[in-house]
């Protein structure tokens, strides 16, 4: 599969909205590049190294809290956690990606993913995205938008927005951009 693709017509699928560059990154830290994920670099803001978190009580286990990003505090989630994979040990690969994501209102708002490595940026054609597997009735793969295979190793592309939403609604708590990075800025 050819990664750097050549310009190619559009097509009417699904995946022709989804051709485009994006930052790949890895939740095992053991994997060797074997698996991995990928989100569009049209929500990817920067990428930083792990830093202190300000916890936020009464939050599901999957958000460490807030931190305080050159003034403006942001949620930080831990994906491992969110897609209820086993813990891992921090390590000095780990990092947090921030993201920007839309709100239900139609506003955007920074989020931070903790990720155990990040890869590289790629650019996908659509001839290189192949639809969301089929898991049946019982399992919804709602956080994907397809898989691409780059150099022999399965990337599941992720909908960021749907990460940090369920049911339409962000499902974190909104914080002041001008707010201290302290519990008691978040609204519960």
């Amino acid at each position: 599969m050819n990664v750097t693709s050549a310009n190619q017509p559009a097509t009417a699928t699904p995946q022709s909205s989804l051709a485009g560059r994006y930052l790949t990154f890895s939740l095992n830290p053991f994997s060797m590049g074997t698996d991995g994920y990928g989100i569009s670099v049209m929500h990817v803001r920067e990428i930083i190294r792990i830093c202190p978190i300000t916890p936020v009580p009464r939050m599901p286990s999957y958000v460490k809290g807030v931190i305080n990003l050159r003034g403006t505090v942001i949620a930080v989630v831990d994906l491992r956690e969110k897609f209820q994979m086993p813990e891992a040990v921090v390590g000095d690969r780990n990092c947090i990606i921030v993201v920007q994501v839309q709100l239900s209102k139609g506003s955007r708002t920074l989020m931070g993913a903790i990720v155990d490595s990040v890869e590289e940026v790629i650019h996908l054609s659509a001839a290189d995205i192949e639809p969301t597997p089929d898991f049946g009735e019982t399992l919804s793969p709602n956080y994907m938008l397809g898989v691409s295979i780059i150099r022999g190793s399965v990337k599941t592309l992720l909908d960021i927005e749907r990460i940090f939403q369920e049911d339409g609604q962000l499902a974190l708590p909104t914080v002041s951009k001008s707010a201290p990075a302290t519990a008691s800025s978040v609204e519960v």
